[in-house]
């Protein structure tokens, strides 16, 4: 059976007119290539559309050239407006600084997550990609995070990176507010949480992580 993965990401190319931002580029590029491998069908959607802008941070010399070459399916995002989630099986969140501007509040984006979660199908996000579950509100008027053990990138590592003091709101202490079961490991720490079809990962280094444990829900 052909499954086929919605994975969102961030229109955002600034944090104010000195900083530019966007997605985090390893963190798209290894879930796109580990679904890839399983012969996935992949769209890749956004809020506005068109071109992704990436993170200039997360093009470092010693990224291997597999993870580059995903720069392509970057070029041409569909508009997430345009997006239906019946003909998808899992929505996938990777992150970058960019997602903290233009997903909480993407009224499309709440609605599919609804709709994913509601459904049974797979919800995963990862570091910053959980921004987008920070107001997504169920049928019954709860948070869909509410009591649901996740995790995303810390304020800790926030901190540590330096961008605490750009950011609109830490996304730790945001998504603590809907009283999730918020688990946080060490910095750059490779860590996953699992609640029935949630699955969230704190920070880059947990993609891969993120990536095969949905890939082992759909087996």
């Amino acid at each position: 059976m052909k499954r086929n993965i919605l994975i969102v990401v961030t229109s955002a190319n600034r944090i104010n007119s000195e900083k530019a931002t966007g997605l985090w580029l390893s963190e798209f590029a290894e879930a796109y290539i580990e679904f890839s491998k399983q012969g996935f069908d992949i769209t890749v959607a956004s809020p506005l559309g068109g071109k992704t802008p990436i993170d200039k941070n997360s093009l470092s010399a010693d990224l291997h050239q597999e993870i580059l070459d995903t720069e392509k399916f970057l070029a041409n995002t569909v508009k997430l407006d345009e997006v239906k989630g019946a003909d998808f099986d899992v929505i996938f969140l990777p992150g970058g600084h960019g997602t903290m501007y233009d997903l909480p509040d993407n009224d499309k984006l709440q609605l599919l997550l609804k709709e994913f979660f509601e459904s049974g199908k797979i919800v995963a996000a990862v570091c910053h990609g959980p921004a987008g579950l920070v107001n997504v509100k169920l049928s019954d008027g709860q948070y869909l995070i509410k009591d649901k053990r996740i995790t995303a990138f810390t304020d800790s590592e926030e901190k540590a990176a330096g961008m605490d003091q750009y950011m609109p709101f830490l996304l730790e202490s945001k998504l603590r507010e809907a009283r999730p079961n918020f688990v946080a490991a060490a910095d750059w720490s490779d860590h996953y949480e699992v609640d029935g079809n949630l699955i969230t990962g704190q920070n880059p280094q947990s993609t891969i992580s993120v990536t095969r444990e949905v890939i082992s829900k759909l087996k």
